[in-house]
């Protein structure tokens, strides 16, 4: 596996997941070392999780209670601009609407660097494989190119809303089948624990859950051939250019 843990010519990330804590699970030691790096890094979230299982918790507040967490582990990671698109929890399809929508983001943003899901299914689990998840990731895929690179594609957002095109020249994939590049997050691990424990009403009753962070993150260095001890995110990285 390629070592891809110092990433070349990049000041701007954005990150578009379709969950509220998405991010957080699968990216969030990464994200911790990039803005400790000093880049400049924007959240994306595609739905507000309202379909989430909240208890108690009324239907019509799920969404923002969901939200809040989402922002209070984006500032646990050093994120403050953080975008929700307010589609509906499970219920995401690769439409033209959200491919438009994630590119007016990418213009807005100009990152170098996006990342975001996988979109093609794996077979190792079938709760990695939310459909949300896919449909992202394809959406986000077409949005970088060629919706986000060509001003005639989506017109309104060169004409009418004064977004230039833009083409990020790296994108990074989570949850892929076949990882290329890993980050080593021993020394944010804790960061993304944090993170997680943002987000209560998914995590709160996890009393396990930083011990499960670095069972992952543990196999994650393992599979990536770090030595012993060391903890680490995976990726497929592929070139946009």
């Amino acid at each position: 596996m390629d070592d891809r843990t110092e990433v070349r010519d990049v000041t701007r990330v954005l990150a578009v997941a379709a969950h509220p804590d998405d991010l957080d699970f699968l990216a969030g030691g990464t994200i911790a070392g990039w803005t400790r790096a000093g880049l400049e890094v924007a959240i994306c979230i595609v739905t507000n999780g309202d379909a989430g299982q909240l208890g108690q918790t009324p239907r019509d507040q799920v969404a923002a209670v969901r939200q809040a967490e989402a922002r209070a582990a984006a500032r646990e990671l050093g994120v403050r601009d953080v975008t929700f698109l307010g589609y509906s929890d499970s219920r995401v399809e690769v439409t033209l609407a959200l491919r438009r929508d994630i590119a007016r983001q990418i213009r807005r943003v100009r990152p170098d660097l996006v990342l975001t899901w996988a979109p093609e299914r794996t077979r190792d689990s079938i709760r990695s494989n939310h459909p949300d998840h896919r449909a992202v990731g394809e959406a986000t895929l077409c949005a970088i190119y060629p919706d986000a690179a060509n001003r005639f594609i989506h017109p309104e957002l060169h004409d009418d809303e004064g977004f230039q095109p833009w083409r990020a020249s790296q994108a990074w994939l989570m949850g892929a089948a076949d990882p290329n590049a890993y980050v080593d997050i021993t020394d944010n691990v804790d960061v993304r624990v944090a993170a997680l424990r943002a987000h209560g009403s998914q995590t709160g009753h996890l009393d396990d859950l930083a011990q499960r962070v670095h069972e992952t993150a543990d196999k994650a260095a393992l599979g990536a051939g770090l030595p012993a001890g060391r903890l680490a995110e995976v990726f497929q990285v592929i070139p946009t250019t």
